[in-house]
């Protein structure tokens, strides 16, 4: 599982650069070109989902409580010192926006896109080096 999860690290570091890379651009680019705009949400989409799939296995292999919510595999990766507690509890809402990218549970505020994307993308590697020091205590 070790040698998965840091494959699934590895894809994780790749679309947080693709996000930064897509920092430079204004917010009025995101909501006018649809080529960013795509981009952007497929690529936040695809982190997201790889930091779920990640907690998920390791709560798995763990025999941690099980998630009922995407949101709370992040939680369930704090309260086990998997991750930094205040760190997953920061995380933790990224879930929900990944559902609201997926499914469009409203309509999507291109505000808040262009702020998770200013703001957030550093999560990220934030994940990866705590993941990674987990790994490396295994």
């Amino acid at each position: 599982m070790k040698l998965e999860i840091e494959t699934k690290l590895r894809e994780l570091k790749k679309y947080a650069q693709l996000l930064r890379d897509y920092q430079k651009h204004s917010k009025k680019e995101l909501k006018t070109d649809m080529t960013v705009r795509g981009a952007v949400e497929r690529y936040m989409q695809l982190a997201i989902e790889i930091v779920i799939e990640i907690g998920e296995m390791i709560i798995a292999e763990k025999c941690f409580k099980k998630p009922e919510t995407y949101r709370e595999v992040i939680e369930i990766l704090g309260k086990n010192n998997v991750l930094r507690h205040t760190f997953a509890k920061k995380l933790a809402p990224a879930a929900g926006f990944r559902n609201i990218l997926i499914h469009r549970y409203g309509k999507l505020d291109l505000n808040e896109l262009y702020r998770h994307l200013q703001e957030d993308v550093n999560d990220f590697d934030i994940f990866i080096r705590q993941i990674s020091k987990y790994l490396s205590k295994k």
